[in-house]
């Protein structure tokens, strides 16, 4: 059974449809690379597999797990263990990072069935995890994303991740805005989060990425479906040609 299935999935914000049929199955231990013109359903499709409530879904079904998560609220589809690593992380004034974690990894223990962690264990697992990013002791005691350059914006994403620990894991243009140092941190971080029991989605516009995070399988999303599906290669072939290959083969075969 695959970890998830998207069938025929359409989305919209308003009147205006977004998402037309996406079909998607991904299995445990697998990478996803999606790729797509700007405008086009990324981080739509992202936001209708978290819960997005913005987003309305007019047909299709998402199937993670074995059940369809549509009717489940966002809170319980976290704790259920889906990720969304945002492409601009928010701020949260006044609320250090410690206590952010310590919040949402005990609502999520509790969710299962377990008691809290207590502070001593609390503070091991975040020295620990720290180190899957490079996070210092000072960042970690700041207020969540106040003040942060871009790239310690997207190492406190993937720091999060690692507290909590997936099964599936959707990163939305984590790449954006970082530095090539940073890039590396924070895509050696989700290479070392990666386990043959959780998956991850890369949504990126760029090739750069994934010569740090190998895809199993790249997608192109184009005009709210998936077009085409290939190996890694397919995104050197994005790199090198644009979109327009992809829109003049769409209109060869009389799919546009």
């Amino acid at each position: 059974m695959a970890l998830l299935s998207v069938r025929n999935l359409h989305a919209a914000i308003g009147d205006k449809e977004i998402l037309k049929g996406v079909n998607l199955e991904i299995n445990k231990g697998e990478v996803h690379a999606i790729m797509g013109p700007n405008g086009n359903g990324k981080s739509t499709l992202a936001g209708v597999i978290a819960g997005n409530p913005t987003y309305t879904v007019t047909q299709g079904e998402v199937i993670y797990n074995g059940k369809n998560i549509l009717d489940l609220p966002v809170d319980v589809r976290a704790n259920e263990g889906i990720f969304l690593g945002f492409q601009y992380p928010v701020e949260i004034p006044g609320v250090s990072i410690t206590n952010f974690m310590r919040t949402a990894v005990n609502e999520k223990r509790k969710y299962h069935g377990l008691d809290p962690m207590g502070a001593a264990e609390f503070l091991k697992l975040m020295e620990e995890k720290k180190k899957v990013v490079e996070m210092t002791t000072n960042l970690a005691n700041r207020s969540v994303n106040q003040g942060f350059s871009g790239g310690e914006k997207k190492k406190n994403e993937i720091f999060q991740m690692a507290m909590l620990d997936p099964t599936l894991a959707i990163l939305d243009e984590t790449d954006s805005g970082l530095d090539i140092d940073a890039l590396r941190i924070v895509a050696t971080g989700v290479n070392k989060l990666r386990t043959p029991d959780n998956a991850t989605i890369v949504i990126t516009h760029y090739q750069r990425l994934l010569d740090y995070i190998v895809p199993d399988f790249v997608h192109i999303l184009y005009e709210g479906r998936i077009v085409k599906t290939g190996p890694k290669e397919l995104a050197l072939d994005l790199e090198k040609n644009g979109y327009d290959w992809i829109k003049k083969e769409l209109a060869e075969k009389g799919e546009l």
